[in-house]
């Protein structure tokens, strides 16, 4: 996840928003420092997002466990985003990125119904393994984060995703 970010938030926010990735040893790990982290953050004027994968979990209850979390962090405020499924939805979501970051000819398939909605789709990382064989999950997510188009996507998680970042950064700079 950190390494497609590295590639989506430079074109995301703008030139004199400065951000920081804090990645995690899966979701315990997260789970168990973000009340720690949020707490002991004290840099003045920072937003945080808490962006974690869905797996298997049911994605309300997931997303509200992590508002809990910040809320005992003393950051009720933290938008919180849960990537239905997996991130590679994301990238399914958006066949001609992944063309583009990978060269497989796979953008010609977004059309098809299951990639019409793909946070809905059991195993997106088997999925995207399927058609672009040499996929791996950081050299992958490095390759086609760049490439994400913020605007049209078939991925409603990436899309909500993308809205909550930009109405963030819009509350920041609005006196």
């Amino acid at each position: 996840m950190k390494a497609a970010l590295q590639g989506l938030l430079p074109r995301l926010l703008p030139d004199d928003v400065h951000f920081t990735l804090v990645p995690h040893e899966g979701k315990s790990d997260l789970e168990k420092s973000i009340p720690r982290k949020l707490r002991a953050w004290k840099t003045p004027d920072t937003s945080f997002v808490v962006l974690r994968d869905q797996d298997a979990g049911d994605c309300v209850a997931v997303k509200a466990r992590l508002q809990q979390l910040c809320v005992a962090g003393g950051r009720p405020d933290t938008l919180v985003r849960v990537v239905c499924r997996e991130l590679e939805s994301w990238f399914l979501g958006d066949l001609a990125a992944v063309e583009a970051g990978t060269g497989a000819p796979v953008a010609r398939l977004q059309n098809k119904q299951k990639f019409r909605a793909p946070d809905k789709l059991g195993s997106p990382s088997s999925e995207l393994a399927g058609l672009v064989p040499r996929y791996g999950k950081v050299g992958g997510a490095r390759a086609i984060g760049p490439h994400l188009d913020l605007n049209a996507t078939c991925s409603h998680s990436f899309a909500v995703f993308v809205q909550g970042v930009r109405r963030l950064v819009e509350e920041a700079i609005t006196p």
